[in-house]
């Protein structure tokens, strides 16, 4: 008997509710989710219930890792995208050298340039707003224009936040002036107490 799709995806399915928890399959539904679900599609790509998927969503967006929308009565939940940003940074600073970086950042540039002067826009916004539907060419270049540009911003970030970093170290800030007690005042066994006046009458 000739296995079909179908029988391959229900086997991937099953395989993965084996060899993973309730709640480790929905943070990797949630790390997928750029537009924001319901915590019943939620449950529904994760092979849990209802609940179990608002539960675990609200305990990810508790931490950090998701954040929430509302529609209408319907809360929806997505990654977090500051947080899918900062790891991007770290991941940059970490893995390409500060020439590499300039160098994909002009590339980059140069990208964003050639889609505006093609399709006569500032925006993939903008280009949305003019494409037909069977656009498919313009369609693509549409989203990996949007990708060029958060990579864009990524990268800046990253510059920044190693020319920043170079600075400190290259300035440290000095020590803040060590408070003087007034006369008043005396450190005893480690504690600062009122010292006895000497011109208090005896």
């Amino acid at each position: 008997m000739t296995e079909t799709w179908d029988d391959v995806n229900e086997q991937v399915k099953a395989d993965w509710k084996a060899e993973t928890t309730p709640f480790e399959r929905v943070y990797e539904i949630v790390e997928q989710t750029h537009d924001g679900q319901s915590a019943a599609e939620i449950a529904d790509r994760a092979l849990v219930s209802e609940p179990t998927a608002r539960r675990h969503c609200k305990t990810l967006v508790n931490t950090g890792f998701a954040e929430t929308e509302q529609d209408g009565q319907t809360t929806l939940y997505k990654r977090n995208s500051d947080r899918v940003l900062m790891s991007r940074i770290r991941e940059l600073r970490e893995e390409v050298n500060r020439p590499e970086l300039l160098d994909s950042i002009q590339e980059m540039k140069a990208d964003i340039r050639r889609y505006e002067d093609r399709y006569d826009v500032v925006s993939p916004e903008e280009l949305a707003q003019q494409l037909d539907a069977d656009e498919t060419a313009g369609w693509d270049d549409l989203t990996a224009w949007r990708t060029t540009r958060q990579n864009l911003a990524a990268a800046q970030a990253a510059l920044a936040q190693d020319e920043a970093s170079h600075q400190l170290a290259a300035f440290p800030m000095a020590a803040p002036p060590a408070i003087q007690a007034p006369s008043i005042f005396r450190v005893y066994s480690g504690h600062l107490t009122l010292a006895p006046n000497p011109n208090r009458l005896k």
